[in-house]
């Protein structure tokens, strides 16, 4: 992705920063995990990665899946966050085994059905389970009418794993995305602004009709991916700081023509949720390059007008602090059709884990524009990986 050209008179005096094995950290660092269920093991490989590569997060931004992983990240300390994501990950993925390796794409994508049908048939341990009485048969207003699964086991499983004192109090600021179900508005819950249990990162998981709203202060929250598959506007709109983004996508917005009718099915779902987060991604980068522009024919005007009450409040919204935004996105494999989100087994599970992982390594091993371009405090964005 191009540059954006910074202010001349922008470039940051030298000065001490906190360094990684591979960057130097400017005053923020932020992580921005998209929602996509089973995918989000992924999402926990590129933790781990990051942790290896020394680079120190202060703030983690989630939504659906990505809460889930964002609240253990937060609500644990640096040493024992891998351990407890690992922990998350096996449970979730304990009721499928490892099973065998086939060389055939169309036997491993044939196993890949049969296991998201596992877990739709039965569900997904310490996650959601199935409803006894079906939601037809339910009384209407209940919890029971309102969805197919039965999501009361995440309660048991996030307060196993999570901290939640230090997850409000510590040093990462976590910040989470719901909709209204009444409303229809999104908001996010934030460390910063409230204390959050699990049920704020239920309500941002909670994806109808499969889970059930989550009832906070009197109101019922749906899953943030409804509206926005990614928090990015919500950390870039509250910066204060010169800023480190890694934003993990978990789908991807290039493919191959589709083939087979699975292919049509996993594709409309990488576009359907891709899109979204270009779309936000690109609209945020192009209100910069705008902002810049405007800097500099400002810095071009005589002292007489730089005063000018309207010259300083069009300063004041042209004002912003410089973003390095790193991209990580998984890339499926041929055989994970449309039903990749819910298929937890622990074989896939595993593979994921890696994918997320070796993509840290590629993007430190390139990660030399990154570093300059934070060192010259520019904006830009870069996917380091391969594609």
């Amino acid at each position: 992705m191009a540059d954006i050209e910074p202010r001349a008179e922008s470039r940051p005096q030298a000065r001490p920063r906190r360094q990684a094995k591979a960057l130097p950290l400017p005053d923020q660092v932020a992580l921005v995990l998209q929602g996509g269920g089973a995918l989000g093991s992924y999402q926990a490989g590129v933790i781990d990665g990051l942790a290896d590569s020394g680079i120190e997060i202060d703030w983690v931004a989630g939504i659906s899946i990505g809460a889930v992983n964002a609240a253990i990240f937060a609500g644990n300390p640096p040493e024992r966050r891998v351990e407890r994501l690992r922990a998350f990950w096996d449970k979730v993925t304990s009721a499928l085994p490892s099973f065998p390796i086939f060389p055939n794409d169309h036997v491993r994508e044939w196993l890949h059905e049969w296991s998201a049908g596992f877990v739709l048939a039965t569900g997904v341990p310490g996650f959601f389970q199935p409803r006894a009485l079906s939601p037809m048969l339910a009384v209407p207003g209940t919890p029971e009418a309102l969805s197919y699964y039965d999501t009361s086991p995440l309660v048991e499983t996030l307060d196993e794993l999570i901290d939640w004192d230090l997850l409000n109090d510590g040093p990462v600021r976590l910040s989470v995305g719901a909709v209204d179900v009444e409303s229809g508005n999104f908001r996010y819950f934030d460390t910063a602004r409230e204390r959050l249990d699990a049920r704020h990162v239920m309500a941002s998981g909670a994806l109808p009709p499969g889970l059930p709203p989550v009832e906070i202060d009197g109101r019922l929250w749906w899953d943030g991916g409804l509206v926005s598959n990614t928090p990015l506007t919500h950390v870039l709109d509250n910066q204060t700081a010169e800023m480190l983004v890694f934003q993990i996508d978990l789908f991807a917005s290039l493919d191959d023509r589709p083939r087979t009718i699975m292919d049509v099915m996993a594709r409309e779902k990488e576009i359907r949720f891709s899109s979204r987060t270009r779309q936000v991604t690109d609209q945020l980068m192009r209100l910069r390059t705008e902002r810049e522009a405007i800097r500099k024919v400002l810095a071009k005007l005589p002292e007489s007008l730089k005063n000018d009450a309207d010259v300083v409040a069009l300063a004041e919204r042209a004002a912003e602090q410089p973003v390095s935004l790193v991209h990580l996105i998984y890339r499926a494999n041929a055989w994970e059709g449309g039903s990749r989100d819910f298929e937890f087994s622990a074989r896939t599970m595993r593979e994921h884990w890696l994918a997320g992982r070796e993509a840290v390594g590629e993007t430190m091993a390139n990660a030399r524009l990154v570093a300059e371009n934070i060192i010259d405090g520019k904006t830009a964005a870069f996917d380091l990986t391969q594609r």
